[in-house]
């Protein structure tokens, strides 16, 4: 990896060590299962930016599932590559509509959802090809249906010297998903399937190694995963009772017998405060799960305001009770139908043994209800029994979807907690 930039970077300074194979390969599909803190995204983008500063008939299309979630991520990756690399004064950044452009010859950085699939293939471009392809946090798409779609686009003639190519970024939280069997499972020369994780970060500073630390010794689980990039194992499920789905909030609401359900489970720093919307059809026992509020670092105010945001502020919304006092206060800020969940013996079991009785119909776009549910396992004990109760981890949605349901467990004194 000793290509230097028009700008007399040497690339090893700025992309650090792990990666030279991954820089290298120009097979179709270039595919990087990564633990948190593996740079796969950063590097990624890197990747991008010198590239396409060296291909000049090169276009990118960055995708991933839910099309608001690319400001935050690829977007500002991208943004950080071109600052990282000293190349800013080549590239125009837009953020209506999301956009990159090197400013030389036109080449374009195109942003897309798979939240409205038309958009993506009715790309056109204006230099060039179309030839490469970002699908970041690709864990989210569960549907291999969607990702074909996807790679369809990723056609036509090359001029010489390019070649097409599509990357796939994601954390391996599930060993079921369909990436495993696609690009793990099998020998292709045209595709590179790797795994790396947060010890190939040479700029992780002490404070962050103590996070995979702590998580080793607290979790050890988790860290095969978000620590090491292992899959997800997902022996003993709590819940196979659900499925992806797409279907009209609308038309749904207005079937006769269905409710809505939301929940409230709270967090700060280390957990999210997770937002359970859901309908539910006591007659055909279905739920269904059609939006979500995932976020971390969210005060009371925050909390109140999204809610609103959202449109669920006159909700009736059941709540974590260890949190009386933020409940209070959510009350004072105009969500004014919030109430505790109720207390009980032995609530988490009863309120799942409930909830396994129905069928789970998840909307596309609740893709952290999707991860949890489907990594929500019960523990095991020391000789590696399961037993009758779930991990304390993936589970701040799981224990909304619980608070919201408690008032259609029919003859259940109980909370959900």
């Amino acid at each position: 990896m000793s290509l230097k930039t028009d700008g007399n970077v040497y690339l090893p300074e700025i992309v650090g060590k792990g990666y030279r194979t991954f820089w290298n390969f120009k097979g179709r599909y270039r595919v990087c299962k990564g633990s948190r803190g593996s740079k796969k995204s950063k590097t990624t983008a890197l990747w991008y930016i010198v590239n396409m500063m060296k291909y000049p008939g090169s276009n990118l299309l960055v995708v991933r599932k839910v099309f608001r979630t690319l400001k935050d991520s690829c977007f500002t990756e991208l943004k950080w590559a071109v600052n990282r690399l000293g190349v800013s004064e080549f590239w125009a950044v837009k953020e209506s509509p999301l956009e990159l452009t090197y400013k030389p010859t036109g080449q374009k950085i195109y942003f897309r959802g798979l939240d409205d699939p038309l958009k993506i293939t009715s790309i056109t471009v204006d230099v060039g090809c179309l030839c490469w392809m970002w699908l970041e946090e690709a864990y989210e798409v569960t549907n291999e249906d969607d990702f074909n779609m996807l790679d369809e686009s990723i056609r036509g003639i090359t001029p010489k010297g390019l070649f097409k190519q599509i990357t796939i970024t994601f954390n391996p939280w599930n060993e079921r998903h369909w990436l495993k069997k696609r690009f793990f499972d099998k020998t292709d020369n045209n595709i590179l399937a790797m795994t790396t994780n947060y010890m190939c970060n040479e700029w992780l500073d002490r404070a962050d190694l103590k996070l995979f630390e702590d998580m080793k010794r607290n979790n050890p689980r988790r860290y095969q995963v978000a620590g090491l990039g292992d899959w997800g194992i997902t022996e003993g499920l709590v819940y196979e009772n659900w499925e992806e789905n797409i279907f009209s909030f609308e038309e749904i609401s207005r079937a006769e017998g269905v409710k809505s359900a939301f929940g409230l489970d709270f967090g700060y720093t280390n957990d999210p405060t997770a937002l359970f919307c859901g309908l539910i059809d006591p007659d055909t026992k279905t739920i269904w799960v059609f939006n979500e509020m995932y976020e971390r670092a969210m005060t009371n105010e925050d909390i109140a305001a999204k809610i609103k945001e959202m449109g669920y502020g006159k909700e009736r919304i059941i709540a974590d009770c260890a949190e009386p006092k933020s409940i209070d206060r959510l009350r004072e800020l105009g969500i004014r139908n919030i109430r505790a969940a109720r207390k009980g013996r032995d609530s988490v079991n009863s309120g799942i043994d409930f909830i396994r009785n129905y069928k789970i119909l998840i909307h596309p776009k609740c893709s952290n209800f999707i991860k949890e549910i489907g990594n929500y396992t019960w523990d095991k004990d020391k000789e590696g029994n399961s037993i009758n109760k779930p991990v304390d981890d993936f589970n701040h949605l799981m224990d909304a979807m619980r608070y919201a349901l408690e008032g259609y467990a029919v003859g259940k004194v109980f909370s959900f907690e």
